[in-house]
């Protein structure tokens, strides 16, 4: 079989695959009727009920870690695409932005497809990251034979420090490149990953929840992100809501009176959440039960990939790939999260003046997400801001009265 180099997210799908995708998703956006307000549910959904949310303890001194994740930013989306490299057939699957937990099962198996096409049973996997681990396992469920080389693992992974909440566009690409061929394998990767989580609702250690979300704000309609007017390009960052729009529930206005935040706005949502700590173990642990082996090993040059047995390696090294691979298209994008002690009694999120907080059970999670989505772009440091973690601590704590010690 000769193969070269193929550029493009969507060269090497086949058209049936690009069909069937687009095909869901119109499938899905067809169902989407009588839904007011663009992006929300309208006011005709609106709460019903007074909500009882349990104040969070939210203090600076509760603060466990400060995190830093540089999210692997391609202009283009992921590079998904084959190279030989010496005598080694390089299957390259990296650069997803913010949306690598997310889209991790429908981007794996579009990685699997291509390396099980390439006739070899025993596959590498470079990486062990979020990408790296689900792509081992849907190579084993392929029936492959699979060893992971990694130079880190959980917990240790740059994807262990991700937000952990189902964004599947989240800087995943620029407006210009989404195109109806991105677009369709987009949708198809979305759908993919859509259901497997749905497979792993319920489980032990709460891999995987549905949790409730409300956007406060002091304006009404005021979104999370301001547009970008500046003249940089736009990301793409509305694909669900135009391609999959009924995939997850429409956000609803919580009327004053019914919510404890005074005279502000409030918006609810929900969404999925991933506690990482455990879900990262789960797969860890599948992939062990499967025989999968793992092998810790650095890899500066590409050069170095004729060290391994494997003639078929799956390139999953994330933002790591800058250096390894020379490739100066992947743009860090600096997110910071204050990790904080866990309640028993909170199960919901909240968002305001650019503060998200996320209940996530390994973990309370506090990050300032700035006005847009270049907020942290291009920025390569990871040094924890302590003045900013404490910052957006005291912003959620804010929302509360402050607690009566008795």
């Amino acid at each position: 079989m000769a193969v070269g180099r193929m550029k493009g997210l969507a060269v090497g799908v086949g058209r049936r695959d690009l069909l069937a995708g687009a095909g869901a998703a119109l499938m899905l956006a067809g169902c989407a009727v009588n839904v007011e307000g663009g992006r929300h549910g309208g006011v005709t959904e609106a709460a019903r009920s007074p909500l009882a949310l349990t104040p969070i303890r939210a203090t600076p001194d509760r603060i466990t870690r400060i995190t830093v994740c540089t999210r692997p930013f391609r202009a283009q989306g992921p590079r998904l695409e084959v190279e030989r490299i010496g005598q080694k057939l390089v299957v390259h699957h990296y650069g997803h932005g913010g949306s690598g937990w997310s889209l991790s099962w429908g981007t794996g198996l579009v990685a699997t497809e291509k390396a099980m096409a390439l006739g070899e049973r025993d596959i590498a996997v470079i990486g062990c990251g979020a990408i790296g681990l689900t792509t081992a396992l849907q190579l084993q469920r392929a029936g492959a034979k699979v060893t992971i080389y990694a130079k880190d693992l959980p917990p240790d992974t740059r994807s262990s420090f991700a937000t952990g909440v189902w964004s599947p566009d989240s800087r995943i690409c620029l407006e210009q490149y989404a195109t109806p061929e991105f677009k369709a394998l987009w949708a198809r990767m979305c759908l993919t990953s859509f259901q497997a989580y749905q497979s792993l609702l319920g489980l032990p250690g709460t891999p995987i929840e549905w949790v409730d979300n409300y956007n406060v704000s002091d304006q009404a309609n005021r979104e999370r992100h301001e547009p970008v007017t500046d003249g940089r390009p736009p990301f793409a960052d509305a694909l669900q809501h135009e391609l999959l729009p009924t995939l997850t529930p429409h956000s609803v206005d919580v009327p004053a009176g019914l919510h404890p935040f005074g005279a502000r706005f409030v918006r609810r949502n929900t969404n999925m959440v991933f506690n990482i700590s455990s879900y990262a173990r789960l797969l860890l642990d599948e992939f062990h039960a499967n025989g999968g082996r793992i092998e810790v090993r650095e890899f500066h040059t590409p050069a170095d990939f004729a060290g391994v047995a494997q003639k078929v390696l799956v390139n999953c090294t994330g933002y790591g790939a800058r250096a390894l691979m020379g490739d100066n298209s992947i743009i860090p994008v600096r997110g910071q999260l204050a990790r904080m002690i866990p309640q028993e009694d909170v199960h919901y999120g909240l968002f305001y003046n650019g503060v998200s907080f996320v209940p996530r059970r390994d973990g309370f999670v506090f990050q300032a997400v700035g006005p847009d989505d270049y907020y942290g772009y291009n920025d390569d440091t990871i040094e924890p801001d302590r003045p900013l973690a404490e910052q957006s601590v005291r912003i959620i704590a804010g929302l509360f009265p402050p607690p009566a010690f008795g």
